[in-house]
């Protein structure tokens, strides 16, 4: 059975830190990518950032870079968004996400799997 699995997510007032974390099971690790997403009511789902399960390499949205990163941890196939500097704009749902293949994708329709979803709120 296919499963993603986040958490970490809460409230916290803007500047703060928080780290999300994306348990996959079910799935094989070979020659794919994980990533974020997030979304706010009203707009399609935005990329954050993935990561090449094998090589790493990765990639970030504008709006995140140099405050959010994210890391792999593959023995316990976990996937991780650190975020930092956090900031009002930044509340979302913020999904994991999978997608077979090694090359990082920005729209949302490339990802195979995703999670539930946890809810970042940060006030100002």
């Amino acid at each position: 059975q296919v499963q993603l699995a986040e958490s970490g997510g809460g409230l916290l007032q803007a500047g703060g830190s928080l780290r999300l974390s994306c348990a996959a099971s079910g799935l094989t690790f070979s020659n794919v990518v994980l990533g974020w997403f997030r979304q706010v009511p009203g707009k399609e789902r935005e990329f954050v950032a993935a990561v090449r399960w094998g090589l790493g390499s990765p990639r970030y949205a504008d709006s995140v870079k140099g405050r959010f990163a994210i890391s792999r941890d593959r023995a316990k196939n976990t996937v991780y968004l650190q975020m930092d500097r956090l900031k009002p704009e930044d509340t979302a749902v913020y999904y994991c996400a999978y997608k077979r293949g090694s090359s990082i994708s920005l729209s949302e329709r490339e990802y195979d799997y995703w999670g539930q979803g946890t809810q970042v709120t940060v006030s100002s």
